[in-house]
């Protein structure tokens, strides 16, 4: 049964409010997602299978208006574009004043891609409409392979749960008894380097055996994604110029909130947390840093420290006097927050974590990945059943810290196959 409701105008929820007035031509605010083909890609069959997927999303036809006060979606009857790649990765996708939609689809050679602006959704509910894409484009490109009752996509949610603003759903105002203690933000170790022309950004990827990182993160009696976290502050640690060691090392690492709370939105719905290392008092052994780092997930991953964030996030928002501040106010405003933020981050580290589809797939997936435009360095990581995909992107041609990551790991034993698109 097709879904075929409409929503006329919506407002941003409160993590893409953030995206519109902070987006650059270097950070452009656009992540991608790659599914990697045993075969070339077939354009027509692309193109048909964006069509029901649409159907099943149509929130992704909506195009970005400016408000008085705000800005907000509007659905749009633009019809999406499937072509060949050709652009940067993560090419500006919001432009301000043009009205176009905030996803595009790609393909190049046995590659498909997805890139989407922020304020459409977060990596997990773009997960949800990759998946949805790929689901079709399999169904029409080998129907003559598949079983005949081949069973139709579940949409695991209704099309007011997938459009739902979860931020305004969870939201409650705590009392100053439930308020956990802030912890003031030190200013962080900055990552610099010569920066890649043209505002184009570095892309080094590594795809590893997902069992033999997992075996490796059991032997440091961890989580991968702790260990990960873990090996990049080492190897950030064994770049960095002893004389800036006095700046403690802060990697920002997203959460997704669909943990937490009973939600089932494809649009944005995350929040974040800093895990800070001083390397100028604390010990510079991995095992050392793994503690440290284990230690942090278990303190700021609990439902109080969710909330208190959450919370934090929505003040603002729900603040009288900020409501009625000018829409060109409100942008500079969070301008300046932006950079003022930016002082207390180092890089930032996320793990979507496995991209799962059918069984009958097997044969013509090869592996997914995602990355992000990037103002600094930072990874995104994901899996397909044993292809491990750590994607580290950076606005600079250094690559010291990618190479001391991914070494590691080969001296261990975990063989790592590298590529880069510069």
């Amino acid at each position: 049964m097709k879904e075929n409701r409409k929503v006329k105008w919506s407002k941003l929820d409160n993590a893409s409010k953030i995206f519109p007035p902070t987006t650059t031509n270097r950070d452009t605010k656009v992540f991608r997602l790659s599914c990697e083909l045993m075969e070339e890609v077939d354009p027509e069959s692309l193109r048909r299978a964006l069509g029901p997927t649409l159907e099943s999303f149509p929130f992704y036809r909506s195009v970005l208006r400016r408000g008085a006060f705000w800005y907000y979606f509007e659905a749009s009857d633009l019809e999406p574009v499937v072509e060949e790649e050709q652009k940067p990765i993560c090419a500006p996708l919001y432009i301000k004043e043009e009205k176009s939609l905030l996803f595009r689809v790609l393909y190049f050679r046995n590659r498909i891609s997805v890139e989407i602006f922020h304020a459409l959704s977060d990596g997990a509910g773009a997960i949800w409409f990759f998946e949805t894409l790929i689901y079709h484009y399999m169904t029409i490109k080998y129907s003559h392979l598949l079983p005949e009752d081949f069973p139709y996509i579940s949409h695991k949610a209704s099309m007011s749960q997938k459009t739902a603003d979860s931020f305004e759903k969870t939201y409650y105002k705590r009392s100053g008894s439930d308020a956990v203690e802030k912890i003031p933000s030190a200013r962080a170790y900055q990552i610099r380097g010569s920066k890649v022309e043209e505002n184009r950004t570095k892309l080094i990827e590594g795809t590893l055996s997902a069992k033999k990182v997992l075996e490796l993160a059991h032997e440091y009696d961890t989580t991968m994604t702790i260990f990960l976290t873990a090996l990049y502050f080492y190897a950030i640690n064994r770049d960095m110029p002893s004389k800036m060691r006095k700046n403690p090392v802060v990697l920002q690492v997203p959460i997704n909130l669909r943990q937490y709370f009973e939600s089932r939105t494809a649009r944005n719905f995350f929040g974040t947390m800093n895990i800070q290392y001083d390397f100028s008092k604390e010990s510079h052994e991995l095992q050392d840093i793994i503690t440290s780092v284990s230690e942090s997930f278990k303190n700021e991953l609990t439902k109080e420290k969710i909330n208190a964030h959450l919370d934090e996030l929505m003040s603002l928002e729900k603040n009288p006097f900020a409501r009625i501040i000018p829409l060109p106010i409100k942008d500079i405003a969070l301008k300046i927050a932006n950079a003022l933020g930016d002082r207390h981050i180092t890089s930032s580290i996320s793990n979507v974590g496995r991209i799962v589809m059918p069984k009958e797939f097997e044969p013509f997936i090869k592996k997914f990945s995602i990355y992000v435009s990037a103002r600094r360095p930072q990874i995104v990581i994901c899996s397909y059943l044993d292809e491990l995909v750590i994607n580290f992107i950076s606005p600079f041609h250094d690559t010291d810290i990618q190479r001391i990551f991914f070494q590691f790991l080969t001296e261990k034993g975990v063989t790592v196959a590298i590529s880069s698109n510069i």
